[in-house]
């Protein structure tokens, strides 16, 4: 019988070969290379037999070793070119292909002075990349950015993979921490498995969401105490934190136990927040249970609670320690908070563009047992731009699409009549409007619709009370708020500057047209 291998695949210069080697010593084995193999096979050096037999010939010898390889199980690295066959990804189907991502210019930089016989020329090296990226996203069941220290500290988690078809990984990495973000049935079950040793934690105190502990509580890991709390940003307060801070305390809790937050995006804000207060600083593992919560605020270590005056104006960066995300939990939302998390997605993929863009926009009906790709590619994306700028200095503004009119419009109304992706959603539309987008902006009206989602105001929302709110907006500096503007899917604009009386033409055709 066949085993199953942890196999780093990419493109030249990733690094997969020093990643499976990294990896087998933490899992105790010997790592296997197939152009070692190759290279062993045939007696001479690969570009030798590349340049003298071509690379037709190299790729079917390439092929059948790479099977074979994959078929002994272990550890292994696959050249960067062996994805471009059929049978090799449909063999890796059965492992766990553990992509390796590296950008052109590190590649060029690794390969242009080896002997690779596809690195001499840099033009075709580039179009070569391009092409590939698509056959390993394809393939991948894990992505980790980088490969010798990073596949060291995943291994453990890629090594749960190989029992756990179900499941995906991408490994998160910025400038504070690093983390493991699973997505798939059973993720949660990992935090009772012998994977959890590497989190490194004593005992675990849940803080879950009341209706997430009625619908999804067989689901939640053993915990050594479980703090309620009641869903809601109204409930997202300094208040609420001090009664969890305070419940941790009284339950003996210390600084080598962890947090686990079980709910949707308020508990993992509030969760998030109180972990990285208590005692200076506590683990925290985000167990997300609703859709905005998997796709977006889970990830990234934004952690906070709510003013009366503004949303998240109290908080701090505290990255997990890992992200469970089970889709399967989703089966339960009721049907318009499933809606309201699928503005996240929107939103995530209207930043990303391409593949994402097509996928998402073409989505007639929201099915939780549909929606795995969806969820991962989306954490995913946001893992990538946080990865670049943890802090908000640059490039994760981007993520902030739609948001600044739709907190805006959730502190106009007291948090009490839109959910956030609703007001999220009504924000986008604000957005593509601002950008000129009239055809994009007529587009996710129309997906916003098809999914009953709202896109108008009520009539007793006003634009002044929407406009204030905007002006009190946490990420607004002394030259005042800066919007996220698209002109089109995957090319967002950060710290646009939009004079006042464009944003208050748009808020006004937001609203419902009086009968």
């Amino acid at each position: 019988m066949a085993q199953v291998a942890v196999a780093f695949v990419g493109f030249m210069g990733a690094g997969k070969s020093a990643a499976a080697r990294a990896a087998a010593r933490e899992l105790g084995t010997e790592p296997g290379d197939s152009d070692d193999l190759i290279e062993a096979e045939l007696g001479e050096p690969i570009a030798a037999f590349f340049e003298r037999e071509g690379e037709a010939a190299f790729r079917e010898r390439e092929e059948r070793v790479c099977v074979e390889l994959l078929r002994r199980g272990g550890v292994v690295a696959l050249g960067g070119g062996a994805v471009t066959s059929e049978r090799v990804r449909e063999e890796l189907g059965r492992h766990v292909a553990t992509w390796c991502q590296v950008e052109p210019d590190v590649a060029w930089e690794r390969a242009r002075r080896s002997d690779r016989p596809l690195a001499a020329d840099e033009t075709r090296f580039r179009d070569l990349f391009a092409q590939r990226q698509p056959l390993y996203g394809q393939v991948a069941r894990a992505v980790l950015p980088g490969g010798r220290d990073v596949a060291a500290a995943a291994a453990p988690w890629l090594a749960a993979l190989r029992t756990r078809p179900g499941l995906r990984l991408a490994w998160a990495r910025s400038a504070s921490g690093r983390y493991p973000a699973v997505v798939g049935e059973g993720a949660l079950d990992l935090l009772d498995s012998e994977v959890a040793s590497a989190l490194e934690v004593e005992r675990w105190f849940a803080i879950a969401d009341r209706e997430a502990l009625h619908h999804q509580g067989e689901r939640l890991p053993p915990a050594e105490a479980v703090i309620e709390v009641e869903p809601g940003e109204q409930h997202k307060t300094l208040a609420e934190a001090e009664r969890v801070l305070r419940e941790l305390a009284r339950a003996g809790a210390r600084r080598d136990d962890g947090l686990l937050a079980f709910g949707g995006g308020v508990v993992g804000d509030l969760a998030g927040f109180c972990a990285a207060v208590y005692q200076r600083g506590v683990k925290v593992v985000q167990a997300p249970t609703t859709l905005v919560g998997q796709v977006d605020s889970a990830y990234g270590g934004k952690t906070g609670v709510d003013l009366p005056e503004a949303k998240n104006y109290v908080g701090a960066y505290h990255m997990p320690a890992a992200v469970l995300a089970d889709p399967a939990t989703l089966e339960t939302l009721p049907r318009p908070e499933l809606a309201a998390g699928f503005v996240e997605v929107i939103k995530t993929a209207l930043i990303a563009g391409g593949a994402l863009w097509e996928r998402v926009r073409a989505i007639e009906r929201l099915d939780p047992a549909e929606l795995d790709d969806v969820v991962f590619d989306c954490a995913l994306t946001k893992i990538e731009v946080v990865a670049t700028d943890e802090r908000d200095a640059g490039r994760r503004a981007v993520l902030n699409l739609g948001h600044t009119v739709g907190h805006a419009v959730e502190a106009a109304t007291g948090y009490g009549r839109y959910r956030h992706g609703e007001a999220v959603g009504i924000g986008l539309l604000a957005t593509l409007r601002l950008s000129g987008a009239d055809e994009l902006h007529d587009e996710v009206g129309s997906l916003l619709e098809r999914h009953g989602l709202p896109t108008r105001l009520d009539a007793d929302v006003t634009t002044d009370d929407v406009l204030d709110a905007a002006e009190r907006d946490k990420k607004r500096t002394a030259a005042g708020v800066g919007f996220v503007l698209l002109a089109a899917p995957g090319e967002p604009r950060v710290n646009q500057r939009i004079d006042p009386d464009s944003v208050r033409a748009v808020v006004d055709q937001l609203h419902l047209k009086e009968s």
